[in-house]
């Protein structure tokens, strides 16, 4: 039997409950239940729903059941009991384990000392793109650059119907998501008002791994 789509998420963000690293579904469930105690499943779903979590993190709600099981199974968390409420199924309810709690401290220390070195493929994209029409170069900026426009319109009205809802340590989480949409179109703006130079780079062979085997003593491999 394939993974499903849960797992293949779980797979792709590299999770592992055997590891500090900083894993935002892992910080995610064992910070909500050590704050609101005992939860099945669902309900933590239903948490990063109306937190919006896809919006702002790399969390996928439909990756909460297979990382409590995960995580169960590391003895970070541990199931209670099961109850049934009327028609619904029968569900199973979770609390942190004292493991889990120093889990936690060690996942939350990390994500707020460490600074993130995040890579875009795009950039390394960018960089081997000579063989890639002009027009059709310049089309995948333009389309970033308004995709991103829309995203940042979105940020700000999302962020200004939540903001009577919201502390002040969550309007600032909004805000940094803001302020880091609105480098990306600035970025993308003067990227694609350099594109003629970029493009023309690529004509004249400037740069590139290709460049500087031919010129094995140029100042980049100097340095």
């Amino acid at each position: 039997m394939g993974a499903n789509k849960a797992d293949l998420d779980l797979l792709l963000s590299d999770y592992s409950c055997k590891t500090n690293r900083v894993s935002s579904i892992r910080l995610f469930i064992l910070g909500t239940l050590a704050s609101a105690g005992p939860l099945h499943g669902h309900q933590i779903r239903q948490q990063a729903q109306s937190d919006r979590a896809e919006n702002w993190t790399d969390i996928r709600v439909g990756s909460v059941y297979g990382a409590l099981k995960r995580l169960a199974s590391e003895d970070l968390v541990r199931e209670v009991r099961t109850e049934r409420v009327g028609n619904r199924p029968e569900r199973t309810i979770y609390e942190i384990t004292p493991e889990g709690r120093r889990a936690l401290a060690a996942v939350k220390d990390a994500a707020l000392r460490e600074l993130d070195r995040h890579y875009d493929p795009f950039d390394l994209a960018l960089t081997q793109s000579a063989d890639i029409a002009d027009e059709e170069l310049e089309g995948v900026v333009a389309n970033r650059l308004a995709g991103l426009r829309v995203r940042l319109a979105s940020l700000r009205h999302d962020a200004e119907h939540a903001d009577p809802y919201v502390n002040e340590a969550e309007r600032m989480v909004l805000q940094h998501f803001i302020d880091r949409c609105a480098t990306e179109v600035n970025w993308h703006e003067e990227l694609l008002a350099r594109l003629p130079k970029i493009l023309d780079d690529f004509r004249n062979g400037v740069g590139g791994p290709t460049f500087r085997l031919q010129n094995p003593d140029s100042k980049a491999d100097r340095q």
